[in-house]
């Protein structure tokens, strides 16, 4: 069943977890698929010894693709028009995050149904690790 503007009204929240117990091999999937190979997200030795961390921990930007893929699990793919945000608090090995979307406005703009959203994705404990905004071509 396809999202539509009309069966949303402002306020109203759609959540998902969008990864369970997020593995440190996880962490460098992503730093192979996206080429960032900071040592802080993949070196154990340099995140703690050198760099003063707890450990290793997750790229900004996999927080946010983790997020996008709610956003268009949620609304479908090919229809967000805007998605932006900024990272709040770091995400470790053996972190769940859940996201939320939450409609702020419904609106039309030349002719077209727009659904504005706030996005948070907080881990495990309901610290806030990604917050930012959406918008979706709902027709």
């Amino acid at each position: 069943m396809t999202l539509k503007a009309s069966g949303l009204s402002v306020g109203v929240s759609h959540s998902a977890v969008v990864v369970e117990n997020l593995t440190r091999t996880q962490i460098v999937q992503y730093a192979g698929a996206s080429g960032d190979y900071n040592p802080l997200h993949t070196d154990e030795v340099f995140a703690t010894q050198i760099a003063g961390y707890p450990s290793v921990f997750a790229h900004g930007m996999l927080t946010m693709g983790l997020t996008g893929k709610m956003l268009t699990d949620y609304v479908g793919d090919c229809r967000l028009t805007r998605f932006g945000g900024r990272f709040t608090s770091q995400v470790w090995p053996g972190d769940t995050l859940t996201s939320t979307a939450t409609v702020t406005a419904i609106r039309a703009e030349n002719g077209v149904s727009l659904v504005d959203f706030d996005v948070v994705t907080e881990n495990q404990s309901g610290d806030a690790v990604f917050s930012g905004s959406a918008t979706a071509r709902l027709d």
